[in-house]
């Protein structure tokens, strides 16, 4: 049954990825807006709210202490409440901890690790904490999930799965999920365990011109998965010999502020809890200033981000190439 399951979503996919497959209508997630605030959206079964955009550690990364404190500030009185960071954000950790202390009880703090094996993971679990200065995450995540070989180690006696359920028997984790950079490994994923959330890439073009996110988007909405997104303002890969670069962007983001609305837009559009905004500084400040714009695509709006989409150059494609 599982086989054929698989079969037919990866078939159905294949063939027509179309935004129908998630109707923006957002009936089936809790939706609230605080006066003054950013929208706050159910995940997935764990009885969590969060803000419908997240703040990404490299936002901090390579900040002085003070730019770092007024960053987080500025976010948090946006109502802005989910925080993700990872070891692998430079200096994001050692960043973040202190500009979030003041304020860790009242936000859902997310860290992952690019470590597959269990002692590995446990090494960089126990440094995290210490550097965010926290005693617990609400989420913690394998990190960048690609291929199979991956997730065989993940799984595999001594793998990082094992320090995951541990952490979480321990109370040092409440939540379990994965990120993940291919269809293929976020599939592979979900049949191995049932996690409480993924961090996928959910954008425009990716999704019609590379036909890359509905599979997973699908299963993950039909487990009832908390959905997180990653690369709405996205928009193609650099031209080959570019020079000039977007700090703490290796992708070609949407800069103007329309376009990137219509990002975000598409991206929240679908049953996703939050999104991601790019770990540029300015480009997540912008995010934040268009925050009160955000509201799910018209039909027509679909139309027309559909035929962009497939005219554009995704920076990821399913299969794998």
């Amino acid at each position: 049954m599982m086989m054929k399951r698989r079969n037919f979503i990866k078939t159905t996919a294949e063939a027509v990825p179309l935004l129908s497959l998630f109707p923006a209508d957002l009936a089936g997630m809790i939706r609230e807006t605080p006066p003054g605030q950013i929208e706050k959206r159910s995940l997935g079964k764990t009885g969590e709210k969060l803000s419908m955009l997240g703040f990404g550690g490299i936002v901090v990364m390579d900040a002085t202490p003070k730019e770092a404190s007024s960053r987080v500030s500025e976010a948090i009185d946006h109502g802005i409440n989910y925080f993700d960071v990872a070891p692998s954000y430079g200096d994001a950790e050692i960043k973040l901890g202190p500009a979030l202390e003041p304020y860790r009880k009242d936000v859902f703090l997310a860290c992952k690790t690019t470590e597959r094996s269990r002692d590995g993971a446990r090494k960089e679990l126990e440094q995290s904490l210490k550097r965010l200065k926290t005693d617990h995450f609400d989420l913690y995540q394998l990190h960048a999930v690609t291929t199979p070989d991956d997730v065989k180690q993940i799984f595999a006696p001594g793998g990082a799965m094992e320090t995951f359920l541990a952490a979480r028997n321990e109370g040092k984790v409440r939540f379990l999920g994965f990120s993940a950079h291919s269809v293929e490994a976020a599939n592979a994923l979900m049949d191995q365990h049932n996690f409480d959330t993924v961090l996928f890439p959910v954008n425009y073009t990716t999704w019609y011109g590379g036909n890359f996110g509905p599979q997973v988007l699908e299963r993950a909405h039909d487990k009832q998965m908390g959905i997180l997104a990653l690369k709405a303002m996205a928009k193609s890969p650099y031209p080959e010999g570019t020079t000039s670069k977007v700090p703490k962007c290796w992708y070609q983001p949407l800069t103007d502020p329309e376009e990137a609305l219509m990002g975000l837009r598409f991206t929240l559009s679908h049953p996703v809890t939050a999104a991601l905004p790019p770990g540029n500084e300015k480009l997540f400040k912008m995010a934040l200033e268009l925050s009160s714009r955000i509201k799910p695509l018209s039909d027509e709006e679909i139309k027309m981000m559909k035929e962009k989409g497939k005219a554009g150059t995704p920076i990821f494609q399913y299969p794998m190439a």
